[in-house]
Parts: C-alpha cells; sequence; structure tokens
C-alpha cells in the first residue's frame, strides 16, 4: 500500500510502531544513564550523553520525551519519572530567555490531565507575558543563556505563542505579537508587504520564483532600530523549521490569529527594509480577516523559499554550505511542522505536506535511526547537527531531534494528538 493509500485510511505505514518501539526504548536507556541530569546531545559512535545539571534550552524537550513515554506504555513509573523530570524545570519559570517557549510548552503539553505540569506551565506563561517588551511587541531573547537581551531569534518564536496563547486575558495577543514581530524580520526582512514587483523579460511585472531568506536572529539598537546578525547564518536551516512549526501552531490557535486587529506598523514598533521604523500609517496586515491568509503565505514562503517542501529531506545545518554536515533534528522539526499544517491547509497543499513529512520521517529512520548493535544502543537519532559554525556535535544525536523524531511517529501512530502539542 502506498503512502498515499495509508494516509487515506488513517493507518500507520507497518515501519512506525518499530521506528516508535525503538525510540521509546531508547529513551528508558538514557534515563539510566543520566539520572537527574538532562541530557543534550550523544556521541554517534557510543551513545555516551553530555549532559546538563539544569537543562538548558534543552530541558523541556526531554521531559517531553519521558511524558511521551509515560502515553505509549501507560506505566505509572514512567509517568512518575516523567512528573519529577518536569517538576525540576521550575528554576526557568523566572530566567529571562525567550526559550521558556521550548522548555514549558514542550516539557508539559504531553502531560495530559497532571495537574503540577498545568501549574508549571501556567506559571511560566504568566512570567513570559510579564516579560513582553510592549513597545517592541514581543518577549526579548534574554540573557540568561549569555549574549545580548534585546534580540529576536527564530528560537524564540515556536512554543512561546501557544505558551503565551494560554497566559489569559492578554494572552492571545501577546502571542500574536510575539509571532509577527519575528516574521517581519526573520521571513519578510522588515518589510511585511514583501519585495515590490520586478521587471521580468517582456515588460512583465512579478514576484521571483524564490527569495532569499532573512537572517534568522535580529539585535534591537535605540539609535538604528532592528539591525541584522550574522550568527546563525541566513542559511541555518534549524531556524527554518522552527519558523514553519511556529506559523504552524498559531493557524491551530484561531485566537491567536484574531488577536491583532488591523492597527499601523508605528503601534508594533515594526520595521522598513533597512531595519530602521515603518512609515507611520504602514498598514499591519497580520490581524483581522486577513491573519490566515498572511500566515497561509507565509507559509508557502518557508515551503518554497526555504526549501522546506522540495529540498533535500534531510537539510544541510547551514544550506549555504551544502558540503557541510547534515541536521537530522532539522528534519524532524520540519516533519512535525508538516503533520501539524495537514490540519490547516487546503486539501491539495495538506495532502503534500503529508506526503512530504512521511518522506521524511521514513528517511530519518531508513538512514540515520541507528540499529541493534553493541556498540551503540539502538534507536538513536544520528547526524544531529547542534552547531556547525562552532565545530559543536555536528553528526551527533541530538535530544530535540530525538523529541520531534518520536512526537512525529507517535502522532502517525495515532498515540498524540498534534493539535493539542
Amino acid at each position: 500500500m502506498s503512502a498515499a493509500e495509508e494516509r487515506g485510511t488513517g493507518r500507520a505505514e507497518e515501519w512506525v510502531g518499530p521506528a516508535l518501539a525503538a525510540v521509546v526504548e531508547r529513551i528508558s536507556v538514557t534515563e539510566a544513564e543520566v539520572g537527574a541530569r538532562f541530557p543534550l546531545y550523544a556521541e554517534p559512535g557510543t551513545g555516551r550523553w553530555t549532559t546538563t545539571g539544569r537543562g538548558s534550552w534543552t530541558g523541556g524537550f526531554w521531559a517531553g520525551l519521558l511524558w511521551l513515554r509515560a502515553r505509549t506504555t501507560g506505566g505509572e513509573a514512567h509517568r512518575r519519572a516523567a512528573a519529577a523530570c518536569t517538576a525540576r524545570l521550575a528554576p526557568w519559570v523566572g530566567a529571562d530567555t525567550a526559550t521558556r517557549g521550548l522548555i514549558f510548552w514542550y516539557g508539559t503539553a504531553l502531560a495530559g490531565d497532571d495537574t503540577a505540569a498545568a501549574a508549571l506551565r501556567a506559571g511560566a506563561a504568566r512570567a513570559c507575558l510579564a516579560a513582553r517588551d510592549p513597545g517592541l511587541g514581543l518577549v526579548p531573547w534574554g540573557d540568561a543563556l549569555g549574549g545580548p537581551r534585546m534580540l529576536a531569534r527564530v528560537d524564540g518564536v515556536p512554543g512561546m505563542v501557544p505558551l503565551l496563547a494560554g497566559a489569559g486575558p492578554g494572552g492571545a495577543v501577546a502571542a500574536a505579537a510575539h509571532l509577527h514581530r519575528h516574521l517581519d524580520l526573520c521571513l519578510e526582512g522588515g518589510d511585511p508587504a514583501g519585495d515590490p514587483p520586478r521587471e521580468l523579460p517582456g515588460g512583465a511585472t512579478g514576484k521571483p520564483a524564490a527569495r532569499p531568506l532573512p537572517p534568522p536572529v535580529w539585535r534591537f539598537d535605540g539609535e538604528s532600530g532592528w539591525l541584522p546578525c550574522e550568527d546563525p547564518p541566513a542559511g541555518w536551516s534549524r531556524g527554518r523549521a522552527w519558523l514553519l512549526l511556529a506559523v504552524a501552531d498559531a493557524l491551530l490557535l484561531p485566537e491567536v490569529v484574531r488577536a491583532l486587529p488591523p492597527t499601523t506598523a508605528a503601534a508594533h514598533g515594526r520595521t522598513g527594509p533597512a531595519g530602521g521604523a515603518a512609515p507611520a500609517g504602514a498598514p499591519d496586515p497580520s490581524g483581522g480577516p486577513g491573519g490566515t491568509e498572511r500566515l497561509r503565505g507565509l507559509v508557502e514562503r518557508l515551503l518554497v523559499d526555504g526549501e522546506l517542501a522540495g529540498g533535500p529531506l534531510v537539510p544541510a545545518a547551514d544550506v549555504g554550505r551544502a558540503a557541510g554536515p547534515c541536521d537530522t533534528s532539522a528534519a524532524a522539526i520540519t516533519a512535525v511542522a508538516l503533520l501539524k499544517l495537514t490540519r490547516v491547509l487546503p486539501g491539495p497543499r495538506a495532502a503534500e505536506c503529508s506526503d512530504r513529512a512521511r518522506a521524511i520521517l521514513r528517511r530519518l529512520v531508513d538512514a540515520h535511526l541507528s540499529g541493534p548493535g553493541r556498540a551503540r544502543p539502538a534507536g538513536m537519532l544520528l547526524d544531529g547537527c547542534y552547531d556547525a559554525g562552532k565545530g559543536l556535535a555536528v553528526r551527533h544525536e541530538l535530544v530535540w531531534g530525538d523529541f520531534f523524531l518520536a512526537l512525529a511517529l507517535a502522532a502517525l501512530a495515532g498515540a498524540v494528538d498534534l493539535t493539542r502539542v
């Protein structure tokens, strides 16, 4: 039976179950090794983890993996282990970092009716709402992880959108503003209207078939406005995957899409193409009835210009360096985003996203998931790239890669509803 036929029947392909079982078993092997610490990345030859004591920005993915294991096994001991790990994330509630979206959304979203996890998520949401800079329309990147505080980074958007949306009064508005500020900068380069029409041969005008994407990180300067940063580079494939995931999450939250009424660019401190302030009175296309259409249009920009619909199934860590390492974690994130988009895009495009997601996952399972052997455990998603520029963990197992692969497989197996994670 073909992938399209499997999709039509709602049945999971035969390879999904064994792959999910291997990944879940890997969770137990990891748990036995790391104890109360948090796994970060593992050596490809041995599976030995580099860990952190407090979890850093990736702690929620380990908690999420433990919750996913509890869901698939139904074991009470597994549920207790997930709850205990989630509780250890509490010190990050007050940390000055936009990665609290990653930590507390993915660390609690699979916890079901666990009241302690829900309370932790609610507290983190309120803290993030309080940290929002209303003049800039976002929760700043923060300084808890070092470096400049006033940044807009693509990895500060996924998780933060649904987290803020659940923060009570004002939460949906804050989530929408946070999302659209990052889209204005990191996908539209400070110009929500996009590039102006250009002259084509024969005197016609139109949009280019593909346009380079802007940098994934911008720094705010009080005098010059938003300025692009060089690191990570514009070709950072995981950055593109993070943005696609954030937009998919927003499209699944009608209250976020509706949150921003039509207003002026100045009201949200948006920037013009050169990084300065946009002209006073410039329309903001993010809110109102056109919000869904705008987000769908930006999905298309990512799918086409970001090569997420037709590029390599497993992209290079930096698409500008095709000879460099690939990044399976970017592929796994993309697969989850595509599966979410099947719920919100029109029929033909939804089918294409579903088929692309399945093709990515099949490639990850067939070519990058470790099998049984003496040297290393089975169920490792290999060939993830933490930081290509610094040469850090460039062909390793990454805890967030494991999480998104497991989440996607669990969704295909019918164990997880992606509209709630």
